[in-house]
């Protein structure tokens, strides 16, 4: 699992025991953990795209859907990958990807997998908005 995959189920975990208000501030804690040395690592729009979207569209547990970003392709991205991943549970970073995009990975579905993986996300019944 990635630092980005990482941080995600921090920023959930932050979420849920109530010592982050919103996932923004929750991302925004997360990945200065993990990323302590480097700006770019925490500023970087892709992956916190892709966790944004997932909290704003409702899909990960414990975070109610509201407004948490403006970025419309990576939220797009990792809502793609949902269904992908109920007909293959087992696909790697790179096999969701190539299914999504034939753009450069820049990690939005270490964030997926993650938060799939630990059991963090609600796809039951599969809600897949990404223009919310």
């Amino acid at each position: 699992m990635n630092k980005y995959g990482k941080s995600a189920l921090c920023a959930v975990k932050s979420i849920m025991e109530k010592r982050a208000s919103s996932p923004v501030e929750a991302w925004g804690f997360a990945v200065k953990s993990y990323f302590p040395n480097s700006v770019s690592g925490q500023e970087k729009g892709c992956p916190k795209g892709a966790f944004l979207g997932l909290c704003e569209n409702g899909n990960v547990k414990g975070v109610p859907k509201g407004n948490y970003t403006k970025s419309r392709l990576n939220k797009g991205y990792a809502l793609q990958a949902l269904p992908l991943l109920i007909q293959n549970p087992n696909q790697t970073e790179k096999e969701l990807w190539e299914q999504i995009s034939s753009k450069n990975y820049n990690h939005q579905m270490g964030v997926v997998l993650a938060l799939f993986n630990e059991g963090f996300l609600e796809i039951e019944p599969l809600s897949i908005n990404s223009r919310s």
